[in-house]
């Protein structure tokens, strides 16, 4: 069987935008690289229902920046460029779709923005509505000056959840049915925190919460009924031995709600923790991804395989899975993939 995936990449060296590679299951191989949409610094991207692609734009001279969103239609190879969505200004650093409300959503780290946008028929998008996080910055001056907002998509109950890296806090927010985005409630972190990505499991009513900057994942319980989280438990993501620079980076939660898997730019691992009965979490694994700053990584469809995209060595490593243990172990790599940031299963 093969499985396609996209990976977003920074275009600073060799990178020239959005790649496809393919996962032969049989022979638990990479292979096939190929740019397919030519566009700089992708370095977030994800495909809709509707086979388009939507991706973090960045387009840059001598006299100015200026970032923002690309759709590209997927059903065609190479993609073929619909509409670029930019202003001045630097890029995004994440984004998501929303096919229920057909919603798209960006979380911009350098602006504290989170904007909102309407899916039009054909697939383009247009701006609904734009938001700005405020109040106290984090500690650590290089990285909490101001808000950074790095993570803005959906809960199981299909509320928005936005992780806000630069001011240690997760908000949780309502969208209408039209699209209207409107304050739930927030929850504060420990200071340098540094909250980027989180995942669910929605049977246990917990949340998993990776702090870029602090290396550690919170376990939050969330009360879908009072739209609250709470703190329960914080665990580190790299040995307790380990006292050189780190950042956690993307996190996985396993479709059997069983195993919560992490990414570590620095250790440069992946680390697997096991889900305990009461939502706590304990680390059961930490395997080197092969490489250098592996920023993100995805499962395949059934979760046997995962790949990881090492930005700093442009290569991917792919790991199989066992489904009992969680555990991985390494079956390729040193597979080319230029500058990859984002690991994202074709539709």
């Amino acid at each position: 069987m093969t499985e396609k995936f996209l990976i977003g990449t920074y275009t600073q060296k060799t990178s020239k935008g959005v790649y496809q590679i393919e996962l032969d299951t049989d022979q638990k191989q990479l292979e096939n690289a190929q740019l397919i949409a030519k566009i700089s610094c992708p370095t977030y991207v994800v495909e809709s229902n509707d086979h388009k692609i939507y991706a973090i734009d960045r387009n840059q001279d001598e006299s100015e920046t200026r970032g923002g969103l690309a759709v590209f239609d997927g059903s065609t190879m190479p993609a073929k460029l619909m509409q670029e969505d930019i202003e001045v200004g630097p890029s995004p650093a994440y984004i998501t779709v929303d096919e229920g409300r057909k919603m798209v959503y960006t979380a911009n780290y350098h602006t504290g923005n989170v904007i909102a946008y309407h899916i039009e028929a054909d697939g383009t998008v247009k701006e609904s509505q734009r938001i700005h996080d405020d109040g106290m910055t984090g500690p650590l001056p290089e990285q909490q000056s101001g808000p950074h907002p790095h993570y803005a998509d959906l809960t199981p109950d299909d509320r928005l959840v936005i992780c806000d890296l630069g001011l240690d806090r997760v908000y949780l927010d309502d969208v209408s049915d039209e699209g209207e985005i409107t304050p739930v409630s927030e929850v504060q972190l420990s200071p340098g925190f540094g909250p980027r990505h989180i995942a669910f499991v929605e049977s246990a009513g917990k949340a998993y919460l990776i702090g870029e900057l602090s290396s550690k994942i919170a376990v939050l319980d969330y009360n879908e009924e009072a739209g609250i989280f709470t703190v329960q438990q914080v665990v580190k993501t790299v040995p307790d031995d380990y006292k050189d620079q780190n950042g956690g980076a993307a996190i996985r939660v396993s479709n059997d709600d069983k195993y919560v898997y992490v990414s570590n730019r620095g250790h440069d691992s992946i680390a697997v923790f096991k889900i305990l009965d009461d939502g706590d979490l304990e680390r059961i694994q930490v395997i080197s991804t092969e490489g250098e700053f592996p920023r993100d990584f995805n499962f395949n469809s059934d979760q046997s395989f995962l790949i990881v995209v090492n930005q700093n060595t442009n290569n991917a490593t792919l790991y199989e899975r066992n489904p009992e243990t969680g555990k991985l172990t390494m079956v390729q790599k040193d597979f080319a993939v230029p500058e990859g940031t984002c690991v994202a299963p074709r539709k």
